[in-house]
């Protein structure tokens, strides 16, 4: 069957003529209105966006505005059009003499723009304003650019100009500032569907309600892209549009079955998941798009986990709402986290791969392995239990008397740091989370108390604070804090002026807690000659390469050898031999020469 006489697309048939029409931009008419009733137009807008989003569309209704005049003839400059104008027509048509468009990606050089300027001299055939529409004028030439700066900053009282560009970034900040800017957003999928609901109503073709949403979240807020991808669907459903249908055209996977995947990558079902990747491959699905929306997916969840409110949108189905939602509940953020890192990367390595699918298996492949592991918080638990369970003293069996070590293999055996997570939350394929269950013989041995340490010196401090692992306590201690005197309960020290603000009351709060009562930390103004850990450090190494300098055999290998220098001095720690005395041959220091 031929085409009808005089067919035109969707996107062109449906492209606004006035501002009326445009939909998500709703700020920049405000804003434009506002000017053109209160006669403050300017002399060069600059309108940047996604494709499809209308910024040629507003440029022609603003040329069509600055040109309005009624049939009757008169008029001023206004976008508010109460009946097709003289002018409008033509203009929205792209045919009128003096509403000139060019298209910059074509005619990128310096003799494009020295044309326009010549032109620019002369009045309008017509119209009330020559009006220049440059679309993706980020690809003029700096020659043009150049070139265009003088007449842009001050053109003729007749000359309008109107510019628009997809790379806002690629325009000289020159460029920029003789213009007044307007950014236009992507659309909304809610005013999306909405609006490809009103155009299916008015060209009379059923379309299913999941089919809009997957045409508007295909679309990434492009009206042009979404009005494109319905037409091409009533065409393929030959005028039907099934969310089938646009399964079949775009390649895209059932967002049912998205979520089934995401489930058995959560659950490690490696099998299940591979399987499922295969089916969804061979009904059509392109294996890079199956990753893509695995990380939306993702993505929606850990929205519903943290801001609901944030993650809703109507491009999101029903199931995909109710299920994402329990996934969010069920899930820790580090999984998530770890789960979207990964599929980032292996989208990228998809994409590049001679076999997509083979890539997108192994992507699987590793997020399954990656749902196995414990989160951080769950390793540093069971590395926690498993120190407690090694310094626990041997239990005793109630029922025979026998220490722990003749108790039957299943009570003493310690759990493994796997083991110790039975309680993290695992993911069941083929439905939702589920909370596995802690499985123990009889209870874990309870750790006995530790002794408390013994404070007598600063000393004491500093090896307490590294035993514990305080790396941040430990620091200060060694570069900012001069000992003075410590008492039982009391420590007086002098505390260097760099050092944070609360060290004292921090150390004060951890030797409390280390020895199990109050300690009091006292600021001292005087160390007595006392130094840091670190400057006793620093002495002492100074102390040993001046020794080192000092020893004959040294100084010879200096003279030898012009320039060098003795940079470090190491101590070895004496030997004994088989009586047990130490060699005193050992105890000599050496250099890092006479050690190589």
């Amino acid at each position: 069957m031929s085409a009808a006489p005089g067919y035109q697309v969707l996107a062109r048939k449906y492209r606004p003529s006035r501002f009326d029409d445009l939909i998500g931009q709703e700020a920049m008419v405000r804003t434009l209105k506002n000017a053109f009733k209160a006669g403050r137009i300017p002399h060069a807008w600059m309108l940047t966006g996604v494709r499809g989003v209308g910024k040629t569309t507003t440029a022609r209704i603003l040329a069509r505005g600055l040109n309005y005049m009624p049939q009757e003839g008169g008029g001023e400059p206004t976008v508010e059009f109460t009946e097709e104008g003289v002018h409008c027509r033509a203009i929205m048509e792209g045919r009128h003499p003096d509403v000139m468009e060019m298209d910059a990606a074509s005619h990128t050089g310096i003799d494009d723009i020295r044309d326009i300027i010549d032109s620019a001299r002369y009045a309008p055939a017509s119209a009330r304003y020559k009006v220049y529409i440059i679309d993706e004028v980020h690809m003029l030439s700096k020659a043009a650019f150049n070139g265009l700066l003088k007449t842009l900053e001050e053109p003729p009282p007749h000359v309008k100009f109107i510019f628009a560009t997809t790379e806002i970034r690629k325009v000289p900040v020159t460029v920029l500032s003789r213009c007044q800017r307007f950014d236009l957003k992507r659309i909304e999928a809610v005013e999306l569907i909405a609006h490809l609901g009103r155009i299916a109503e008015k060209e009379g073709f059923e379309v299913e309600a999941e089919a809009l949403r997957m045409v508007a979240r295909a679309a990434e807020g492009s009206v042009r892209d979404a009005l494109s991808i319905l037409d091409q669907a009533v065409a393929h459903g030959a005028g039907k549009v099934e969310a089938k249908t646009i399964h079949d055209m775009l390649g895209l996977a059932d967002r049912a079955r998205i979520v089934d995947l995401f489930e058995k990558v959560m659950a490690g079902d490696t099998a299940g998941a591979l399987e499922e990747l295969a089916a969804q491959h061979a009904a059509g699905a392109d294996p890079v798009t199956v990753l893509t929306d695995l990380a939306g997916f993702c993505h929606y969840v850990t929205l519903a986990k943290l801001a609901p409110e944030a993650g809703a949108s109507a491009a999101v189905s029903e199931t995909e709402r109710v299920r994402g939602e329990a996934l969010g509940k069920a899930l820790a953020l580090s999984v998530l986290s770890r789960a979207w890192q990964i599929l980032l990367k292996g989208i990228e390595e998809a994409g590049l791969a001679g076999h997509p699918e083979q890539a997108a298996d192994m992507v699987v492949v590793r997020l399954c392995h990656a749902a196995q592991l414990p989160t951080p918080e769950e390793a540093l638990r069971a590395l926690a239990d498993e120190e407690d369970r090694q310094g626990a003293p041997p239990e005793r069996d109630e029922r025979s008397g026998a220490s722990g070590a003749s108790a039957t293999p299943a009570s003493s055996v310690a759990a493994s740091p796997s083991a110790a997570s039975t309680g993290r939350t695992q993911m069941r394929s083929g439905g939702g989370p589920q909370a596995e269950p802690a499985r123990h013989d009889r209870p874990a041995p309870r750790a006995a108390a530790a002794p408390s340490p013994r404070l007598e010196s600063f000393a004491d401090i500093v090896a307490e604070a590294r035993a514990r692992r305080d790396i941040v306590l430990l620091n200060a201690l060694e570069r900012h804090v001069r000992p003075v005197r410590i008492e039982e309960g009391r420590l007086e020290v002098a505390i260097a002026e760099e050092a944070p603000a609360d060290l004292a009351q921090r150390l004060s709060a951890a030797m409390s807690a280390w020895s199990g009562r109050r300690w009091v930390v006292i600021l001292s103004q005087a160390a007595n000659g006392q130094k840091t850990l670190r400057e006793e450090r620093e002495a002492h190494r100074a102390r040993l390469r001046d020794e080192a300098k000092a020893d004959p055999q040294v100084q010879e290998l200096l003279q030898r050898f012009p320039g060098a220098e003795v940079v470090e001095v190491r101590e070895t720690a004496p030997e004994t031999d088989e009586a047990g005395e130490a060699d005193p041959g050992m105890n000599e220091t050496k250099t890092p020469d006479e050690d190589m």
